[in-house]
C-alpha cells in the first residue's frame, strides 16, 4: 500500500511556495503526492520531477477535462482537439514521473445535456479513452477513470458503469478510479460495488462525505476497507480534501464553509486514519 496526498488542498498548480508543504508531507510519512497537471509545459514538469525525487516523494497526477476538449462532442474538430490535448497531458505526466493519471477524462466536467449518456456519446468516449490509453502505454502511464457523482458529470456515476466502460476500452492500463466521496452519494452498497469491480480498481481517493478530514463523517469506511482487502487492493490510497482558501477551487468544489482547522490537520489525521483502517482490515500494524 502507498499513501498519497492530493496537492489541490493547497494549490491548483505547482510553484515554489509548495516546497514547505512537500517537505512537511514527507516528514509526516506520505509516500507521494498527487500533482495537478493543468499547465502543459513538459519542461516545468521535468524540473518538478527532480525536486520531488530529491524530497523522496513519488507522484501520481490528476487532470479534469474542460468543455472545449469534450471528447463526446458531436463536433469532429473538438474530438480531435480532445485527443491532442490528452496527448499533451500524458507527456507532462511522463515528464514529472507520474505512474498514474487519475480523474474523469471520459467526458468534460460540469457539462450536461439534460439527459443521460446516449449510446453514441458512450461509444465516442470509449473510443477516445482507448486511444489515450494506447498513447499513455508508451509512457508507462496508467489511466484511472474516476467515477463521479451525477451532479458533476453524467457518464460514469456508478461502479457498474465504470466496470462496463473499462471492459469496453479493453486496455490493461485503463482502470477504475474509486473516490469514496462520490461512492457515498451514488452507490447503494459501496463494499459490494468494490467487490464487483475487483482488480479493475487501480486508484483510490480517500475523501470524507463533506470533503473534510477522513474518518470524521459517515462514509462507509469499514465496508470500503474490508472490500478493498477482499479484492487484494494494495495500490495508492490518496487523501482528497478541499478547503475554502483558494477561491477558484472552492467555487469548483462548492466549499462554502470551513471543514477543518488547517490543511496540516487533514494531512496528519488523514494519514493516521488510513493506516488505522489498513491495520484493522488488512491485519498489518500501522507503519
Amino acid at each position: 500500500m502507498k499513501y498519497g496526498m492530493n496537492l489541490m488542498l493547497w494549490a491548483d498548480d505547482m510553484d515554489d511556495g509548495l516546497l514547505p508543504v512537500l517537505e512537511s508531507l514527507r516528514r509526516t510519512g506520505y509516500d507521494g503526492v498527487e500533482v495537478p497537471v493543468f499547465d502543459l509545459d513538459p519542461s516545468k514538469w521535468a524540473t518538478w520531477a527532480r525536486r520531488l525525487d530529491d524530497l523522496g516523494l513519488e507522484r501520481t497526477a490528476n487532470h479534469v477535462v474542460a468543455p472545449e476538449y469534450n471528447p463526446v462532442s458531436l463536433d469532429p474538430t473538438v474530438q480531435r482537439r480532445a485527443y491532442e490535448h490528452m496527448q499533451k497531458v500524458v507527456d507532462c505526466c511522463a515528464a514529472v514521473g507520474a505512474t498514474i493519471l487519475a480523474g474523469p477524462h471520459q467526458i468534460a466536467l460540469g457539462v450536461f445535456s439534460g439527459r443521460g449518456p446516449t449510446d453514441e456519446e458512450w461509444s465516442r468516449s470509449v473510443d477516445h479513452i482507448r486511444r489515450v490509453a494506447e498513447y499513455a502505454a508508451g509512457a508507462g502511464l496508467t489511466l484511472t477513470e474516476e467515477v463521479v457523482n451525477r451532479f458533476e458529470l453524467y457518464l460514469l456515476n456508478t461502479m457498474a458503469q465504470a466496470i462496463r466502460f473499462v471492459d469496453e476500452v479493453g486496455q490493461p492500463n485503463c482502470l477504475v478510479h474509486l473516490d469514496t466521496f462520490h461512492a457515498n452519494i451514488e452507490e447503494k452498497l459501496p463494499g459490494d460495488s468494490i467487490r464487483a469491480a475487483g482488480p479493475r480498481i487501480g486508484y483510490v481517493h480517500i475523501s470524507e462525505n463533506d470533503r473534510g478530514v477522513p474518518g470524521t463523517g459517515h462514509v462507509a469506511w469499514d465496508a470500503t476497507f474490508a472490500a478493498l482487502h477482499a479484492i487484494g487492493y494494495d495500490g495508492w490510497l490518496t487523501v482528497e480534501s478541499f478547503g475554502d482558501a483558494l477561491p477558484n477551487l472552492a467555487a469548483a468544489t462548492k466549499i462554502w464553509r470551513p471543514l477543518f482547522d488547517s490543511p496540516d490537520q487533514v494531512a496528519t489525521e488523514g494519514l493516521a486514519f488510513m493506516k488505522r483502517k489498513v491495520a484493522q482490515h488488512y491485519g498489518a500494524a500501522p507503519a
